[in-house]
């Protein structure tokens, strides 16, 4: 029976969110004030994220949602710029106030609640941050379990654990924006790691620069297009020395 009252509540709050999605926004942000303990309605929120492999090609990513639901045009990558190696609170430091500095500076709006995908430490990071720009914004932490799934979330600072029933819609939304985050930076980061593989691999090629192999991929588009191109294709791009240079180095058999 509680199973059956269970389904019975989450098709009412579905049709609901399809019928009247202003006031199933309104519910939606009305119970998240209230679990979080916030002065007014997270109309507006925005979520970080870090990622890197073993320290190369540090990146972060910023989602937006405005009321509850995922606003992807305003989504932002950042490429880290003075953090060496993986120090995931120097990123995060450095990405939120290139993100809020530059907003202040711009008038334009600032989000209602920041939350961190990470827990104590990442919130720390950002009310910092915070403090030197004298901006008050709420702060959130989600913490994932060992299956990497949304497990804790933390509120306010000093950091207190806020405690919600996974089947509540609060944390639902809260879910969909860690796992929308995550899937945004590491789709950023795929990319990143994928550019430096094909710069790395035609750069070995002896006496092809950095300015070569932009031409190469800007004419060809992928590596193994320029593999399979012919010495007179490669020789009207980039002279027949440099042709002949990586042809020997794809080919050597030839």
């Amino acid at each position: 029976s509680q199973k059956s009252a269970r389904i019975y509540r989450a098709e009412q709050l579905k049709n609901l969110e399809i019928k009247n999605p202003e006031r199933h926004a309104d519910r939606l942000m009305n119970a998240m004030q209230k679990e979080l303990h916030l002065d007014r309605q997270p109309r507006h929120i925005e979520c970080f994220d870090n990622s890197n492999l073993q320290g190369s090609h540090p990146v972060a990513s910023c989602v937006v949602f405005r009321n509850g639901k995922p606003s992807r045009k305003e989504y932002r990558h950042f490429n880290v710029k003075t953090v060496e190696g993986a120090d995931d609170y120097a990123s995060m430091r450095e990405v939120v106030f290139r993100r809020y500095s530059r907003l202040v500076a711009e008038g334009a709006e600032l989000p209602d609640l920041i939350i961190a995908d990470g827990g104590k430490g990442q919130m720390t990071v950002i009310h910092e941050v915070l403090e030197y720009l004298q901006l008050d914004i709420p702060i959130a932490g989600l913490a994932k379990d060992s299956r990497h799934r949304t497990a804790e979330l933390y509120c306010g600072y000093p950091p207190l654990l806020v405690g919600l029933r996974p089947t509540s819609p609060v944390f639902h939304l809260l879910s969909h924006i860690q796992e929308e985050v995550h899937r945004f930076a590491v789709s950023f980061h795929r990319q990143k790691r994928s550019k430096a593989f094909i710069h790395s691999e035609l750069e070995q090629i002896p006496g092809v620069g950095e300015k070569t192999v932009r031409l190469l991929l800007q004419h060809f588009r992928t590596v193994a297009k320029v593999k399979a191109a012919n010495f007179g294709e490669l020789a009207a791009l980039v002279g027949d020395a440099k042709a002949r240079k990586i042809q020997e180095f794809f080919h050597p058999a030839d």
